[in-house]
C-alpha cells in the first residue's frame, strides 16, 4: 500500500516534468494538457508529402514556446522539504494513521480488598519498534530467558498474533540492546549516588561459576535523603584470585570506577584473606582522605558466617542421631514406591500438614534443622513403615532411630529454630538490621546458657561447643566492631541505658561498665568529627557562595546593610559575665539525644521514620545515624547475586563474557530496586506439585507435558542433577544440591526416560 501511494505521487511529477525537462526558471503556468497528450490534427487525404509547409511550421514553434515552462531546481533552495510535508500529513498514506492516532488501552491493576473485581487505568498506546524492544530486553532481563528466545517458533508465533508490524531482533541485536541498558541504568545509578552527600556501605563476597572463574561481587547500601534504605550490586567482575591483595585492589578499582570514595564500612566474611584485604584497603582509603575516624570502623564481619560456624559445631555432637533420621529419609526418597507408601500412610494417619520429607545437605546446617522438623512430625508414620515393610527392617538393621533418638532430634530441632529463626531476621533487605545486630548477639548468648544448664547431657554437650566458638568472634568485645554498640544506641527505643545493662549481662559486672565507659567516650569522639566535617562543609560552602558574587557587576546596585540592632550596655555586661556558665550549661545534640526517654517499642514504630520526622532537631546526628544505619550486618545480599549468577550461567548457557555476566546480573539489580526481598529459605515445598501429580495414579503425567511442566528451570535443575549422579561429584561441593537431588528423585522412569532422551549428551558437558 505505501509502495502504490509514492508511485502515484512520483508519476504525478513525471507528468509535469514532461513538458519542461532540462528548462531552469518557472515562467508560467502549467499548460491545461502536457504535449503529449494534444491531440493531432489529421492529414488531409492525398496530401503524401512529408515536409510540412511553412504556416505549419510557424504554429508548431509557438506552441513548442507555450509548452516549455522552467522550473526551480536548485539543490539547496528548492528541496524536498514540501514533498517530505505532504507525505507526512497527507491521509492516504499509510502510515500517517500511525503518527497521528493512538489506542485506547486498559491496563488491570491488583484487585481490591473490599471488592471481588479489579479496577483498570485507561490509557493510550501507539506502535512504537523501539519501545518494544526495551520492553523486550527487559523481560528477558528480569526473567532470566536466554537471548535465542526471541528466536524460538512459539514467541514468533505470539508476536505475529498479537503485534504483527514489530519486527523481531536477532538474538545478537537482543544482546546489544541488554548492554545498552545496562549503560543507561548504569549512568543513572552513577548520577544518584553523585548527587548524595551520604557515606556509603559496602558488603562483598567471592564466588567460583560453573566456568571456573573467580567472580567478586560487591553491593552498595546507603540511606537517602528520604530516609529510604537503599541496596544495589554495582560490581561483578572477575578477580584473579581469593589473595587479600587481589580482593583489595579489584575493591579498589570498582569504587574509583563509579567514584565512590566516601565509604564508611567494609562488611565480609571471616575468612583470614579478608582481614589482608582490609589492611591494605584502609591504606587506600587514608590517602583518598575520606576516612572516618581512619578506618577504626571499617571491618564489619558477617553475623551470618558466625552463626553458621557456630550452629557448625553443635551439630557434630548430633552426629549419630541425625545421621539415622537422614539414613532413613533417604532411603524413603530413593524409591518411588516406597515414597508414594510413606504418603498413603501420611494420609491414613490424618496429621494435618501438607509437609513432605525432605533430604538435607551435610555442609548447610539451616537445610539439617528443615530435614529434622518435618521429621519430626512423621514420626508415627515412620514407625507405622517400619512395622509395615519388612524390607525397611532388614536393610536398614542400625540406622532406625529408636525412642531415644526422636528426643534427641526434637530436642536439637528446638534448639536450631531459634538459630534459623534469627539467620532469616537478620538477612533482611528491605528494612535496617544494624540496630539488631547486638541485640541478637545477646539473645544468642542467652539461648546458649540455657543449654549449659539442660537436663539432657547431649544438648549442655552441644551447647559447650557452640559456646566455644561463640567466644571466640564475640566473647572478647576488644575484638568486636565499637560500631555494633553505636547502632544500638541509635536505636531510640534502646539508647544508652539498656546499652549498659546488656554490656554487664554479657561480660560481667566488672568488665562491662568499663566497656560501657569506652563505648561513650568513642561515640562522643565520633559526634565532634562529624560536627567539624559539617561546619567545613557550611564554610566551603561559604566561600564558594562569595567567590561567585565577586564576578556581579559593578553596576550592579548594592542594598546598604541594615540597621544595627540598639545593645544595651547593661545586656552587654550580663553576656560577658555568664559567657563561661552557659558555654558549659549548654547541651549538643548526643546529649540531648541520650538524655531522653526512651520511645515505646511497638510493632509499628518505624526506626527511619522516627529519624525522618526528628532530623530537624538533630541535624548533626540525623548524619551519623543516616551513616550507621545503613551498615549491613550480613553479606546476604552480595550473596544473592550469586544465586542469580547460577541460574544464568547454567550449563546452556556457559559460554557468556564476564562482561555480559555483569550487565544481566547488576541490570535485574536495578530494575528491581527493592520491590521484592531477598528469600534465603529452603524451597523445599516448590516440588510439592510434582509429588502431588506423580503420587496420584489417575494423574500420572506422560513424557511430554512433563517436560512442558518442567520447562528451562528445571531442565538445568535436571542436567546438573545428572552431573552429580553419573560423574561423582561430591554433593558438599555444590550449593544447589538439595533442590537438584530432590528434582532427581521424583521423576517417573518413563518421565527420566525422556529427558535423558530428550537432552543427550549431558554426559559430554564439562564441569
Amino acid at each position: 500500500m505505501v509502495e502504490t501511494y509514492y508511485l502515484k505521487v512520483m508519476s504525478n511529477l513525471d507528468q509535469q516534468q514532461v513538458a519542461g525537462v532540462g528548462v531552469e526558471g518557472v515562467v508560467g503556468s502549467f499548460p491545461e494538457l502536457p504535449p503529449s497528450t494534444q491531440q493531432q490534427q489529421p492529414v488531409a487525404a492525398g496530401e503524401g508529402s512529408s515536409e510540412p509547409s511553412q504556416q505549419q511550421q510557424e504554429g508548431d514553434a509557438a506552441d513548442a514556446t507555450k509548452a516549455k515552462p522552467t522550473y526551480n531546481s536548485d539543490t539547496k533552495i528548492n528541496g524536498t522539504s514540501t514533498l517530505r510535508s505532504h507525505i507526512l500529513s497527507c491521509f492516504k498514506n499509510p502510515h500517517s494513521k500511525d503518527t497521528r492516532h493512538a489506542l485506547l488501552t486498559l491496563q488491570l491493576v491488583d484487585a481490591c480488598p473490599n471488592e471481588n473485581e479489579g479496577k483498570g487505568q485507561l490509557g493510550t498506546w501507539k506502535f512504537n519498534q523501539e519501545d518494544i524492544r526495551k520492553a523486550l530486553s527487559y523481560m528477558l532481563i528480569i526473567d532470566e530467558l536466554p537471548f535465542r528466545f526471541v528466536e524460538g517458533m512459539g514467541f514468533k508465533k505470539l508476536m505475529s498474533v498479537a503485534c504483527p508490524r514489530f519486527h523481531i531482533p536477532s538474538r545478537w541485536t537482543v544482546n546489544r540492546d541488554c548492554y545498552q541498558m545496562f549503560l543507561d541504568e548504569r549512568l543513572n545509578l552513577k548520577n544518584t549516588l553523585r548527587s548524595g552527600s551520604q557515606r556509603v556501605s559496602i558488603t562483598t563476597d567471592t564466588w567460583t561459576s560453573i566456568q571456573r572463574v573467580n567472580y567478586m561481587c560487591v553491593t552498595c547500601h546507603w540511606i537517602d535523603n528520604d530516609w529510604l534504605l537503599h541496596k544495589r550490586i554495582i560490581n561483578l567482575v572477575p578477580v584473579c584470585g581469593h589473595k587479600g591483595d587481589y580482593i583489595s585492589k579489584t575493591l579498589e578499582n570498582c569504587l574509583l570506577g563509579w567514584g565512590l570514595k566516601n565509604i564508611f564500612t567494609v562488611t565480609m566474611d571471616n575468612a583470614g584473606n579478608n582481614n589482608t584485604a582490609i589492611a591494605a584497603f584502609k591504606k587506600k582509603l587514608m590517602s583518598w582522605g575520606t576516612d572516618v575516624s581512619r578506618c577504626e570502623y571499617l571491618h564489619m564481619r558477617c553475623i551470618a558466617h558466625v552463626i553458621n560456624l557456630v550452629v557448625s559445631d553443635g551439630l557434630k555432637e548430633m552426629s549419630s542421631s541425625v545421621k539415622k533420621v537422614r539414613d532413613c529419609v533417604r532411603y524413603i526418597r530413593n524409591s518411588p514406591s516406597r515414597l508414594k507408601k510413606f504418603k498413603d500412610l501420611i494420609a491414613d494417619a490424618k496429621l494435618g500438614t501438607k509437609k513432605s520429607l525432605c533430604l538435607d545437605v551435610a555442609t548447610r546446617w539451616n537445610s539439617t534443622y528443615l530435614m529434622l522438623d518435618t521429621a519430626c512430625l512423621f514420626q508415627s508414620v515412620f514407625e507405622s513403615y517400619e512395622a509395615s515393610d519388612e524390607n525397611f527392617r532388614s536393610d536398614m538393621i542400625e540406622s532406625i532411630p529408636n525412642f531415644f533418638d526422636w528426643e534427641i532430634v526434637k530436642k536439637f530441632a528446638t534448639c536450631m529454630s531459634y538459630f534459623y529463626v534469627t539467620t532469616l531476621r537478620i538477612s533482611g533487605s528491605l528494612y535496617v538490621t544494624s540496630n539488631m545486630h547486638f541485640q541478637e548477639i545477646c539473645d544468642l548468648s542467652i539461648m546458649l546458657d540455657e543449654m549449659l544448664v539442660n537436663e539432657d547431657i547431649k544438648i549442655v554437650q552441644m551447647g559447650r561447643k557452640m559456646r566455644e566458638k561463640f567466644n571466640k568472634y564475640w566473647g572478647d568485645p576488644q575484638k568486636m566492631n565499637v560500631l555494633i554498640f553505636f547502632s544500638h544506641v541509635f536505636d531510640p527505643t534502646n539508647k544508652m541505658k539498656h546499652l549498659l545493662f546488656a554490656l554487664s549481662s554479657l561480660f560481667g559486672s566488672d568488665e562491662g561498665p568499663k566497656l560501657f565507659q569506652t563505648v561513650n567516650d568513642k561515640l562522643t569522639s565520633l559526634f565532634v568529627e562529624y560536627q567539624k566535617a559539617s561546619v567545613n562543609a557550611t564554610s566551603s560552602a561559604y566561600v564558594s557562595l562569595s567567590q561567585s558574587s565577586e564576578g556581579v557587576s559593578a553596576q550592579t546596585p548594592v542594598l546598604p546593610p541594615p540597621a544595627k540592632k540598639h545593645m544595651s550596655l547593661m545586656k552587654a555586661k550580663f553576656d560577658i559575665q555568664n559567657k563561661g556558665i552557659e558555654s558549659d550549661s549548654r547541651k549538643s545534640e548526643l546529649e540531648v539525644y541520650l538524655s531522653e526517654a526512651t520511645v515505646e517499642n511497638d510493632d509499628a514504630f518505624n526506626i527511619l521514620k522516627w529519624w525522618k520526622l526528628n532530623s530537624g532537631r538533630f541535624p548533626i546526628l540525623s548524619r551519623m545515624a543516616r551513616d550507621i544505619l545503613a551498615v549491613p550486618i550480613s553479606t546476604v545480599a552480595s550473596e544473592s547475586a550469586f544465586s542469580t549468577s547460577g541460574r544464568i550461567l547454567d550449563c546452556f548457557r556457559s559460554s557468556f563474557t564476564p562482561r555480559l555476566v555483569e550487565a544481566l546480573v547488576c541490570t535485574q539489580d536495578w530494575l528491581r530496586a527493592e520491590s521484592s526481598p531477598l528469600v534465603i529459605e529452603e524451597c523445599l515445598e516448590e516440588l510439592e506439585p510434582f509429588e502431588q501429580g506423580y503420587s496420584c495414579p489417575t494423574k500420572k503425567l506422560d513424557s511430554c507435558c512433563f517436560l512442558l511442566l518442567c520447562g528451562n528451570l528445571f531442565k538445568s535443575v535436571f542436567v546438573l542433577a545428572f552431573k552429580f549422579e553419573f560423574l561423582g561429584y561430591d554433593e558438599a561441593s555444590t550449593t544447589s544440591y538439595n533442590l537438584k537431588h530432590n528434582a532427581l528423585t521424583y521423576l517417573h522412569d518413563e518421565a527420566l526416560f525422556c529427558i535423558l532422551k530428550n537432552l543427550k549428551g549431558f554426559s559430554k558437558i564439562g564441569p
